[in-house]
């Protein structure tokens, strides 16, 4: 094998390995039916926010009671993002999102987190 076709296999296996680290096929948040819970609102910090995986989405709390819902997929790589503070944060490249509109505070990714209506019913976060 010449050293063009091992660089290139290489970089193909590099590739494939990036987009697997990201998780393969982006969560599709859309797949989340309506009128389901998808957390408890005692798992969301006021001025913070939770993830809640088996639902693809974050949940967050920027005021007190004011509960926003984002698509928990990165717009950049497609991986999960895994920490809520004052921003929500993927950890695979380093993108940041607002908590109250889910707009990019830090790339590299470009567009916002796709957003969401949820209702509170007693402690119940559902999906509208």
């Amino acid at each position: 094998m010449s050293r063009r076709s091992l660089l290139g296999t290489a970089g193909a296996a590099a590739a494939v390995t990036a987009v697997s680290a990201c998780g393969g096929e982006p969560p599709r948040p859309q797949d989340v039916r309506r009128g389901q819970v998808v957390g408890q609102t005692t798992d969301v910090p006021e001025g913070a926010g939770a993830v809640f995986h088996h639902s693809k989405l974050v949940v967050t709390q920027p005021e007190k009671d004011d509960y926003r819902a984002f698509s928990a997929s990165c717009t950049h790589g497609g991986c999960t993002v895994q920490e809520v503070d004052d921003v929500i944060r993927c950890l695979c490249h380093g993108s940041e999102f607002d908590i109250s509109t889910g707009e990019v505070v830090t790339g590299p990714a470009q567009e916002p987190l796709e957003g969401f209506t949820v209702t509170i019913d007693g402690e119940d976060i559902i999906l509208d």
